[in-house]
């Protein structure tokens, strides 16, 4: 007999459950050892059983945005792991370039599997072409769909490609309509970048927002510096 799955309030639920009993540590209210060792057996109980039950698997859409440091690098964080495991990964850059960063050294010195282009010529204060700019866009783009499609990458990191919406070179329904349209798509990609539009984030699987509350070059003046920015 084929066994029923589970309801979305059985699951939620759970969810609730673990969340009650908490992280554990001195955060728990128990004073002795045996109460906490109690409620750790339940948590773990409940955790067991929140594994098991989440059995399905897909191609995410992940997107790192905000104002805060670290979205380029957290989606280079996923690009390490890929490749630890033996996949491909394809980095685009959609506004960066005309630097060689330390990521991009490290990656491929690593591994073959990487394949990385860097196709935006800078910032828009740099380049003063809005033609141009639109251009290479839509360039990276094209060349963003062709790995997307390639199902030989696990993964596809589009750099800054939130910016490049935000500015208007390239609309944020063009990405999704795309996406609707690969069945069964078995890849990861990413889209890191400020300013991510609101039908990106309803659409995308995982969301994280970057938040600033101190940077270097804001409060002290320091300028972008090797092994932090680049």
């Amino acid at each position: 007999m084929q066994e029923e799955p589970l309801s979305p309030e059985k699951i939620f639920s759970l969810d609730i459950q673990a969340k009650d009993l908490g992280m554990g540590g001195k955060l728990s209210p128990e004073s002795d050892e045996n109460s906490y060792k109690k409620r750790m057996q339940q948590r773990k109980d409940i955790q067991t059983e929140r594994l098991k039950i989440r059995k399905t698997k897909k191609g995410l859409l992940i997107v790192f945005t905000g104002n805060g440091k670290g979205k380029t690098t957290a989606s280079l964080g996923m690009a390490l792991r890929t490749i630890g495991h033996g996949y491909k990964v394809a980095i685009i850059q959609f506004i960066k370039g005309g630097w060689t960063s330390g990521e991009e050294k490290a990656l491929k010195n690593l591994s073959s599997n990487i394949s990385w282009h860097a196709l935006g010529e800078g910032f828009t204060w740099e380049t003063q072409d809005r033609v141009r700019d639109e251009k290479l866009v839509q360039e990276a783009w094209q060349l963003a769909k062709i790995y997307i499609k390639n199902e030989s990458y696990k993964l596809i990191i589009l750099d800054e490609i939130n910016i490049a919406t935000k500015l208007g070179y390239l609309d944020s329904d063009e990405i999704i309509t795309f996406l609707k349209s690969l069945k069964n798509r078995k890849n990861h990609i990413v889209l890191t970048g400020r300013g991510a539009s609101d039908s990106i984030i309803n659409f995308a699987d995982l969301v994280t927002e970057m938040k600033l509350i101190k940077h270097p070059f804001r409060e002290q003046g320091i300028k972008a510096q090797k092994c932090i920015e680049f």
